[in-house]
């Protein structure tokens, strides 16, 4: 973009050569700002952010006009009012500060009173950013960027030089909105839980992969969200699960229809140590996938259509009977896929007893797998964390920051009602009373 020259005394006096003052003189002529000034910049090739570019005096000539009304409103009159004369209070001057905006730093002119006790909302004292810096910040901090990262973007990007401990105190908020959030109350029914764990690298002492546990519920009016995330140690355990789902009682949650997980060895036990009454229910996409760890590449295609005409069954014995006829003929080529299924069986069928609604609530944990996504995309970015609690910030900035027009693991449940008429007919009061 080009830059300006400095104005000739033969130049026109409505002629302007910044930003800043083609934002005011067209204010001041009253027309239609956001279109004169595209096309009086694409003409004049007026940058557009810097000292004299053009958005930087826009946000100067707001925020100045902001603060003029806040003055007025103070005093009770309006500036060159006489009803001013007297009032024991008037307007004393202006003082010049930087702030720090979207657009960059921008230079504005704060009036000041006699009295000495303006206190303005738009730029309160000793702010030196106006509302939405922060959230840049932390919107770049939610996508997996470090401290330096963030620094190298806003020097690129807006031609501002901030600190890390700038960038550290921006994101310091999201460690007490964390904790708040990790300590909410929940609600005391939930018609599904849905639990799953991920690795992602942490420094603790070297870096390791460490498991994340997450928990996501569908309360009884179809709203789906994220109930806990924690960090373990080592592997994904079924104790440790047991530590977590023990939390979740405490934080309000007496009674779960219907928990939807892996195959990891002892966490149906754990779930029901935690709800008695809890139907536990395998994640049949995940039994897939442990089913094709047995099998030549070559079958995984047929292995999966098959085992998905299982799982598509409309009973439980006709599941049982289309299972006879793929251990038939996959059982003496790969028995530890059939000893999978076996072992598991009364959690895989427990889906097949629901109507359709409920079903396609309960068939997978896929809800949980977007987040993943998310979760895995904005690690990769950083690399690994430096400790648990900076993983578990960006863990929650994704969480509270969902994708327009995708599919989010927080919001609606679809066809919720016939859904929760379904789980009525065969909980009772479980779900009718609360």
């Amino acid at each position: 973009m080009g830059t300006t020259n400095e104005q000739s005394p033969h130049q026109n006096e409505h002629e302007v050569q910044t930003g800043a003052e083609l934002a005011r003189a067209l204010a001041e002529q009253n027309r239609d700002l956001a279109e004169d000034l595209i096309e009086r910049a694409r003409r004049e090739c007026l940058q557009l952010v810097g000292e004299n570019g053009l958005l930087t005096g826009l946000v100067k000539l707001v925020l100045e006009g902001a603060l003029e009304a806040e003055m007025a409103e103070h005093l009770g009159y309006e500036k060159g009012d006489s009803a001013g004369a007297g009032s024991g209070n008037h307007r004393n001057g202006t003082s010049r500060k930087t702030v720090l905006s979207q657009v960059g730093p921008v230079q504005i002119n704060i009036p000041r009173d006699r009295a000495g006790n303006f206190n303005p909302q738009i730029v309160p004292k000793h702010s030196r950013r106006v509302d939405g810096f922060s959230e840049t910040i932390i919107s770049l901090y939610a996508k997996g960027l470090t401290t330096g990262e963030i620094q190298a973007h806003l020097a690129e990007v807006y031609d501002i030089e901030v600190s890390r401990d700038l960038v550290s105190r921006a994101t310091a908020q999201v460690a007490q909105e964390l904790a708040a959030w990790r300590t909410r109350p929940l609600d005391r029914v939930y018609a599904v839980l849905l639990i799953d764990c991920i690795y992602i690298k942490i420094r603790d002492g070297a870096v390791a992969n460490k498991p994340v546990y997450i928990a996501v519920g569908i309360n009884l009016d179809g709203d789906r969200d994220v109930l806990g995330m924690w960090v373990g140690t080592g592997g994904e355990g079924a104790k440790q699960w047991m530590t977590w789902l023990t939390e979740l009682r405490n934080r309000g949650v007496q009674d779960v229809l219907i928990a939807c997980c892996d195959g990891l060895k002892g966490l149906p036990e754990s779930i029901n140590d935690v709800w008695p009454q809890t139907d536990v229910q395998l994640c049949v996409v995940h039994m897939v996938r442990t089913s094709l760890r047995y099998a030549a590449k070559q079958h995984w295609g047929a292995i999966a259509r098959q085992l998905k005409e299982v799982c598509t069954a409309k009973t439980a014995d006709e599941a049982e009977q289309r299972f006879a006829r793929f251990e038939e003929e996959w059982g003496e080529r790969y028995p530890a896929v059939i000893d999978t299924w076996r072992r598991s069986w009364e959690h895989v069928i427990v889906f097949m007893r629901f109507p359709a609604p409920i079903r396609r609530v309960v068939y997978t944990t896929n809800m949980i797998e977007s987040l993943n996504a998310r979760f895995r995309q904005a690690s990769r970015r950083r690399g690994h964390f430096p400790d648990d609690d900076a993983a578990l910030k960006v863990l929650y900035l994704v969480i509270q920051n969902p994708i327009k027009n995708h599919a989010n693991v927080t919001g609606r449940t679809q066809s919720w009602k016939q859904a929760i008429n379904s789980l009525a007919g065969y909980y009772g009061d479980r779900v009718t009373d609360r």
